[in-house]
């Protein structure tokens, strides 16, 4: 390994980090109050949100298929084709975060019980996802797992098909906590609402897509997961490990 190739690994793993890490950051702390704030109509604010959003899904859908990652290795070496995407969705994931318009019109704020209900179930969809990212094990989200085995000069062994925990439960734990955090705000405005509905239609979609890859990757495996547990909505009870073959 010679010293450039070492300095681009290490370079793309920070980068990774800090436009991955520091756009889901940057939602957390200004998803409630906004960055940017323009004098705009209330219909021109929803457009606009809807135009970012519209931005994101491309950029974030477009590049996690296997389509794409196979025009990027003509260009790009495979293993940084997970770092790169992860800071690709960093940065649109961040102007989307910054330039995001807050509306005027409040459709409705809970109160009392139900909204110690909302924050319990916000509480508990945070909980889910926390058993879900441990039930993998190999979690990757920022993409540096096969430049951190370059860099020890090991073979990248890609996470092994195996069903635990709340994936026993539904395909997509993480993908349905995402939903309930979307849906379980107790302070709703029309641009909240709009951005309810079409990141929920987004992450359906993408799930869709997700889906097929999973099962060219699997095989039957995957197939004979699909007809035991739900996709998205865990609307019933664990699978038995027996019925899914594991």
């Amino acid at each position: 390994m010679t010293l450039r190739t070492e300095f681009l690994d290490y370079m793309l793993i920070v980068l990774s980090i800090l436009f991955g890490v520091g756009s889901i950051l940057l939602l957390i702390i200004g998803g409630s109050s906004g960055f940017t704030h323009f004098s705009w109509s209330e219909r021109n604010i929803l457009i606009w949100d809807a135009f970012l959003s519209m931005v994101f899904f491309v950029q974030h859908s477009g590049m996690v298929r296997n389509s794409f990652r196979k025009r990027l290795a003509a260009a790009v070496p495979q293993r940084y084709h997970g770092a790169v995407y992860s800071i690709a969705s960093g940065i649109v994931l961040a102007a989307v975060v910054v330039f995001w318009q807050r509306s005027e019109t409040t459709l409705f704020n809970l109160r009392g019980i139900p909204r110690l209900i909302s924050t319990g179930c916000s509480l508990l969809a945070v909980l889910v996802f926390g058993l879900s990212v441990y039930a993998l094990r190999t979690f990757d989200l920022l993409g540096i797992g096969p430049i951190r085995a370059h860099l020890r000069e090991m073979d990248y062994e890609p996470a092994p098909f195996i069903v635990r925990g709340p994936y026993r439960w539904v395909r997509h734990p993480l993908y349905f906590c995402v939903l309930v955090l979307f849906w379980a705000d107790p302070d709703v405005t029309a641009d909240r609402l709009l951005f309810n509905i079409l990141w929920t239609g987004w992450v359906y979609v993408g799930t869709l897509f997700e889906e097929r890859d999973l099962k060219r990757t699997f095989g039957d495996a995957y197939s004979r997961y699909q007809k035991m547990v739900p996709m998205l909505i865990p609307w019933r009870g664990p699978a038995a490990k027996t019925a899914l073959g594991l």
